[in-house]
């Protein structure tokens, strides 16, 4: 039997003799997703659902190098079940449809595509709870926001029902006021701080944060409606959540924009998903610190310090938290008594696409005076980001609402409007000139922070490593405005980091070692969707 490898090279041969050499087929073939190559796919769940062991502090930093991507997963049964089977199943396609890959990505693409399927999809069966899944094991045991949001995308690709189920789950724990909390604490365990004891919020049936993340699940909505095989019943699927959406980017418009900027606020910076960057330096610094009662950071029995937050940084993050939950996170009050409100340009653009996509499918459902608010919405958002651009560095800044100033510090976060779409062409060109020369400076682009900055740490979670699923985002965007080459550039760089360091929470962007959380789900499912030729727009 072919290797996966070389079945598109097979496939090619096999189209050239039915249609004659440099002919074009008379019906071109269909454009499929990659749910093909893994229908009816049974993979056993390698672990169990049983409590993560906590592993001791590690005594000192090590260096982190690259390991093959296999190590971690290579002659595990299920793993070795998955791939054999995905081999075989890919051997009987209609191979018509399997196009060949172009140099740059057979240079970036180290595994067989049913290598890098089989991987991705046993990482969310690993992390599969039942409803939802946990971003990785030990160091994220809940389901988070917005991972869930961009994971159902993963889930999509070759399971649409559990897609579906991950988006439910989440919104079975909207707030009465349509938050929608950036943690959901479906069971007990002892292997994360700071937990449902500690933060005292939720519903009458669900514990949770008492603050978001960026709302990816719009997003997520339109991309799995889609992509669907069966419209009609997607469509059903996303009516059922639709008001629930509504209910949650309301929310985000009354609750955290009441003076009307166009930019919604962040108070925390965990509501960023961008916990410990740059960003929040000079705003983070001017919390005062509470007396807190001890506590004991559990991310450090699983993860180096070199690649977390810093001690003082986390002091503030809970003296945050203690004060929201003393007035029982009232969104009114937090908002005028938080010492940290800022206009994250990541949540916003992340916000502004999420609205884009709610509106679009508000059309689908005939939601008339929906699609009027939402561009409401919209068209106050579009003035509140040129209040971000800085020209003189080729970026999108976040913003200090307490002081008005634009924050210095350039991240990837400042590429995001290009994924809202709210940039004119040009100073889209400009965007992606500053990435080119973000990407030139490193080996794998692209880095969090801005590389020549002294305070770019390659390691230290969001200060400089690479992250996916922002390359996913920030690719997505690039191609809308047709800066196709770059585009690739940036997949092929983060294919071979997940190919060549395994599917990490994040990369060294100088010498592409994982770092943070293995077996990591969202990373797994950015690599579905870039092998989706729908996405790939092959």
């Amino acid at each position: 039997m072919p290797s996966a490898a070389v079945l598109p090279m097979i496939a090619a041969r096999q189209l050239s003799s039915q249609t004659g050499r440099g002919r074009k087929p008379a019906q071109p073939p269909t454009t499929t997703k990659i749910a093909a190559s893994f229908a009816n796919v049974e993979a056993p769940i390698l672990g169990g659902k049983s409590e993560p062991k906590v592993v001791p502090p590690m005594a000192a930093p090590e260096v982190i190098r690259a390991v093959p991507m296999s190590s971690s997963l290579a002659g595990n049964a299920a793993y070795e079940v998955e791939r054999n089977t995905l081999e075989r199943q890919l051997s009987s396609l209609d191979l018509t449809i399997i196009q060949e890959p172009s140099k740059e990505q057979v240079e970036a693409d180290n595994l067989p595509r049913s290598d890098i399927i089989a991987r991705s999809v046993t990482i969310l069966r690993e992390n599969d709870f039942g409803g939802y899944t946990i971003p990785a094991k030990g160091l994220y045991p809940y389901q988070w926001n917005w991972d869930s949001a961009l994971v159902a995308m993963g889930w999509a690709m070759f399971d649409e029902a559990r897609a579906w189920e991950e988006l439910e789950t989440l919104f079975s724990a909207q707030w009465a006021d349509g938050m929608v909390p950036h943690i959901v604490f479906h069971r007990p365990c002892s292997t994360y701080f700071p937990g449902p004891d500690t933060w005292q919020a939720g519903s009458s049936t669900h514990s949770s944060t008492g603050i978001t993340q960026p709302p990816v699940a719009a997003i997520s909505v339109r991309k799995i409606v889609e992509g669907s095989g069966n419209r009609e019943a997607a469509l059903r699927r996303a009516a059922a959540l639709f008001p629930k959406l509504m209910r949650w980017h309301r929310w985000f418009v009354t609750a955290r924009d009441p003076e009307g900027r166009g930019l919604v606020a962040t108070l925390h910076p965990w509501e960023s998903g961008m916990d410990n960057s740059p960003m929040w330096d000079e705003a983070l610094a001017a919390v005062p610190v509470d007396p807190i009662p001890p506590y004991v950071r559990k991310d450090l029995g699983h993860v180096d310090s070199a690649m977390r937050p810093k001690q003082a940084e986390y002091d503030r993050y809970l003296t945050l938290l203690y004060r929201f939950r003393a007035v029982g996170y009232d969104p009114a009050q937090l908002y005028h008594m938080s010492p940290f409100r800022v206009s994250d340009v990541c949540t916003n653009s992340v916000l502004y696409r999420a609205n884009r996509d709610l509106r679009w499918l508000a059309l689908q459902l005939n939601e008339t005076e929906a699609v009027f608010e939402i561009d409401s919405w919209l068209e106050r958002a579009r003035a509140g980001f040129e209040t971000l651009w800085d020209g003189s560095a080729g970026i999108y800044r976040s913003q200090n609402q307490l002081t008005g100033t634009l924050i210095p510090a350039a991240t990837s976060g400042g590429f995001l409007p290009l994924f809202a779409g709210v940039p004119s062409t040009d100073r889209a060109s400009v965007l992606a000139d500053t990435i080119s020369r973000w990407a030139d400076s490193v080996r794998y682009s692209v880095p969090s922070f801005d590389p020549a900055d002294v305070r770019f740490e390659p390691l230290r979670y969001w200060r400089g490593p690479v992250w996916a699923i922002v390359n996913w985002m920030i690719t997505d965007g690039l191609r809308s405005y047709g800066h196709h080459k770059l585009a690739e550039r940036v997949i092929r760089d983060t294919r071979t980091l997940t190919s060549s360091s395994g599917m990490y929470e994040y990369f060294n962007p100088i010498d592409g070692a994982g770092a943070g959380g293995n077996n990591f789900s969202w990373t797994a499912a950015m690599c579905l969707m870039w092998l989706d030729r729908k996405t790939e727009g092959q």
